[in-house]
């Protein structure tokens, strides 16, 4: 049903790609969404490589879909990175957090495919002048770490799309087939689901926040740090909204214990990276029923428009 130069680049069948949150896109996640038709994404961003190799060892046990791989850069210091990552055997890497200068020859040159990450246009011809094979065009709505002058996606992809003609993997704010829809008629050509996934049966996040993202509205996510990046998007609790009343306060620098969180399910141990997706999220369920619900719903939406033209 779908055809896209994301489908296409990545021999998957629904242009949906999973986000790679820090200690949470690891194997049980990532292998359920790419069995499910969709690209399972494992992290880096915890700096646990030792640990992600042998996630990505065991995504082969789990899965024989294509998977990729995020480097992202900010967090990831170890120069050796990148000869781990194509040691693997991955095809497919993002690459956020940190300049596209920095990895896209070194990946390229070993045959990679090569997203990156970008929440602006400058940044968008900026990766594009260094050789990016496509982008990650990623809104404010998004749960994580957050360009401060932010921008909506509404307006921001059709912007990027305007001016560049590479693929594109829309990131905030979308959440199923209705926003998948909306992407691909803004220019996009796949859609990348972060909260959604975490409130998935398959994410190993602790139940606690599962249930506090489907107990949530769509005011509930604060925006943090916005003049001391970088910004972050979060669930509204006691901390973050005492970091919300002080823009020039650091959220990383009170970031807390993130593992307590996660898997402990201490709400107030550290910031629950969340986006605004949160307010329409009713339930936890599993990421094979997450992506067929996608795929119906999609081809809802597509008949409304074809019902919409016909009127």
């Amino acid at each position: 049903m779908f055809n896209t130069r994301l489908t296409q680049a990545l021999g998957i069948d629904i242009p949906v790609v999973q986000a790679p949150m820090g200690w949470i896109a690891r194997s049980q996640l990532a292998s359920a969404v790419s069995n499910a038709g969709g690209l399972g994404v494992i992290e880096t961003s915890s700096g646990e490589l030792d640990i992600i190799k042998g996630e990505i060892a065991r995504m082969r046990e789990l899965t024989d879909k294509p998977f990729a791989v995020n480097i992202a850069q900010a967090f990831v210091r170890d120069p050796d990175v990148v000869p781990f990552i194509i040691d693997q055997g991955v095809k497919f890497v993002t690459t956020s957090a940190g300049s596209p200068e920095r990895f896209t020859d070194q990946l390229k040159t070993a045959g990679l495919t090569v997203y990156h990450v970008v929440p602006s246009l400058s940044a968008a011809l900026k990766a594009v002048e260094c050789g990016v094979d496509g982008l990650v065009v990623e809104g404010a709505e998004g749960g994580g770490f957050k360009n401060p002058k932010d921008v909506a996606s509404l307006v921001l992809l059709p912007l990027i799309r305007a001016h560049l003609d590479v693929p594109i993997i829309a990131a905030g704010g979308f959440h199923d087939g209705a926003t998948l829809a909306a992407a691909i008629a803004l220019g996009a050509d796949g859609i990348q689901l972060g909260t959604r996934m975490v409130a998935s049966k398959e994410s190993p996040v602790h139940d606690n926040w599962k249930q506090a993202i489907v107990n949530a509205k769509e005011t509930d996510t604060v925006f943090l740090s916005r003049f001391a990046p970088p910004a972050l998007r979060a669930l509204r609790t006691e901390r973050t909204t005492r970091l919300e009343k002080d823009p020039a306060q650091s959220g990383m620098a009170d970031f807390g214990d993130p593992k307590a969180l996660y898997f402990g399910g201490d709400m107030e141990a550290a910031i629950p990276l969340t986006g605004q997706v949160c307010g329409r999220i009713t339930a936890v369920e599993s990421v094979a029923d997450i992506l067929a619900s996608v795929k119906a719903e999609y081809e809802q939406a597509l008949d409304r428009v074809s019902m919409a033209s016909k009127a």
